[in-house]
């Protein structure tokens, strides 16, 4: 459909995604002049009047809610015999692209993703419709920090009886399948509440509570077994968190929250207790333009910026806190708990003449972030090192798992990773983060496997218009 004009009016750019009914294109709306999402419906569901009326039955649901959190429907049409629906285009991943690309979310940030979610749901509710498939792939994140759930194709009034088809066929997608769902009994909105919980359950742990290879065996795990205890997988989880992900997944729906209002003020009362209360700017996949921020946000994304990025308790988060700005003689506050002293030894150039400020590394780990270690300059006002990358080694003092690590910098926007390796000249072979943009404070979670004594930041672009990169500051937990 790539090049098709529908209606006169939405002209098909490229397809975005697609799924067992419809596929969902990027478009350009030639009225007003705007990009838009278009999802039409597959060929061969056209003359099924069951598909159709589900179909049809998506766009009058999701027009019927009017909430921040909730992707907007513009309009609805045929065309050549194929049903669409015309959405707001959300310029960014899905939840589970985030979680594919990082890994275990930060606690606060699993929690504030949860919250805005778990609101969309609720004024779906209240609307008199429960969503029936909750997922990670069915929320859109837009780049300033905002949740938006999308895909009510199998929306149902919260007076249907049964969660089933007419032939039969449960709807819903099995890892987030409530048990009653999968055995086909009445769903109502403790059915997303069970969902949600799964779907907070993977934020944390980046896997599903109950893996398996098949719909079915999957489905009866949901039905049969006790979910997973979240600390076992992750044991830095507060309590209460844990306890509010159990019982969203009780196997009874009476032994859930009664409503997913209640489930959100738990989960907001959760959040609350995390020290500081401040939350993790998601960093996009690509570089995106710059957006105003909106009043109507539930995450506070300008404040994040100027001032924390998280915050930690017992969770031994790492606290990344400037009392002034950078250059100014400020210092950055001790971590909370669970800190690693990191010594920044050396640069690492093994693709350069091996050489590269390194008499300055001790100066970004010095807890000031007026003093710093950057690169040498590269003459280029485009990202382009001319190599395959620069670090900065740290040491640990000894081998160890670290969790995360923190950067304050003065010349945001370069792009980096961390590695892991077991001498400070290297090689460091072992990435433990996702490649990143890094923010003027940052916070790289890691995925490490065994311990390991040596971590290089490990730099591969420059910020645009800059030819150098700077570590003013780095923060550690183990």
């Amino acid at each position: 459909m790539v090049g098709e004009v529908l209606v006169d009016r939405y002209e098909v750019e490229e397809l975005v995604g697609a799924g067992g009914m419809s596929s969902v294109y990027r478009a350009h709306d030639r009225l007003l002049e705007r990009k838009v999402a278009l999802k039409v419906m597959h060929q061969h569901y056209v003359d099924d009047p069951e598909y159709v009326e589900r179909f049809r039955r998506e766009a009058r649901s999701v027009a019927s809610i009017s909430h921040p959190n909730v992707v907007t429907v513009i309009d609805r049409g045929e065309w050549e015999g194929r049903q669409f629906i015309v959405f707001e285009y959300v310029d960014g991943e899905n939840l589970k692209q985030l979680i594919e690309r990082r890994g275990p979310a930060p606690v606060a940030m699993a929690l504030e993703l949860a919250i805005q979610i778990g609101q969309a749901l609720s004024f779906a509710h209240q609307q008199g419709l429960v969503h029936r498939d909750v997922k990670p792939q069915n929320v859109l994140l837009n780049g300033d920090g905002r949740a938006k759930v999308t895909d009510f194709g199998i929306a149902r009034s919260l007076d249907v009886q049964q969660g089933t088809t007419q032939t039969g066929t449960v709807l819903g997608t099995s890892d987030y399948i409530a048990p009653e769902q999968a055995q086909g009994q009445h769903v109502d909105e403790q059915t997303d509440v069970y969902s949600l919980g799964v779907v907070i359950f993977e934020l944390l742990t980046a896997s599903v509570p109950f893996p398996g290879t098949s719909f079915v065996a999957v489905a009866m795990r949901h039905i049969n077994e006790p979910p997973p205890r979240l600390r076992d997988a992750r044991p830095d989880v507060p309590l209460r968190v844990e306890a509010a992900v159990q019982r969203a997944m009780a196997k009874s729906p009476a032994d859930r929250f009664p409503t997913m209002a209640a489930f959100c003020a738990e989960l907001s009362a959760c959040l609350g207790e995390l020290s500081g209360g401040a939350t993790e700017v998601i960093a996009p996949a690509k570089p995106r333009r710059p957006r105003p921020a909106r009043s109507s946000s539930a995450w506070p994304v300008v404040l994040a910026l100027l001032a924390l990025i998280i915050a930690g308790a017992v969770a031994g988060w790492i606290v990344l806190h400037r009392n002034g700005t950078l250059g100014g003689g400020s210092h950055l506050s001790s971590p909370l708990n669970s800190t690693v002293q990191l010594q920044a030894v050396t640069a690492y150039d093994p693709f350069g003449d091996g050489n590269e400020h390194d008499s300055d590394a001790h100066l970004a780990t010095d807890a000031s972030t007026s003093t710093y270690w950057e690169t040498e300059s590269y003459h280029s006002t485009f990202a382009a090192l001319g190599k395959k990358g620069v670090g900065l080694v740290l040491d640990a003092g000894s081998s160890i798992k670290l969790r995360q690590l923190g950067i304050a910098t003065a010349t945001p926007g370069f792009r980096a990773q961390i590695e892991a390796g077991d001498s400070a000249t290297g090689p460091f072979d072992t990435a433990v983060s996702p490649n990143e943009v890094v923010t003027t404070q940052m916070v790289f979670p890691l995925t490490v496997s065994s311990p390991h004594r040596y971590y290089v930041i490990w730099i591969t672009a420059l910020p645009n218009g800059s030819g150098q990169a700077r570590i003013n500051d780095v923060t550690a937990s183990g």
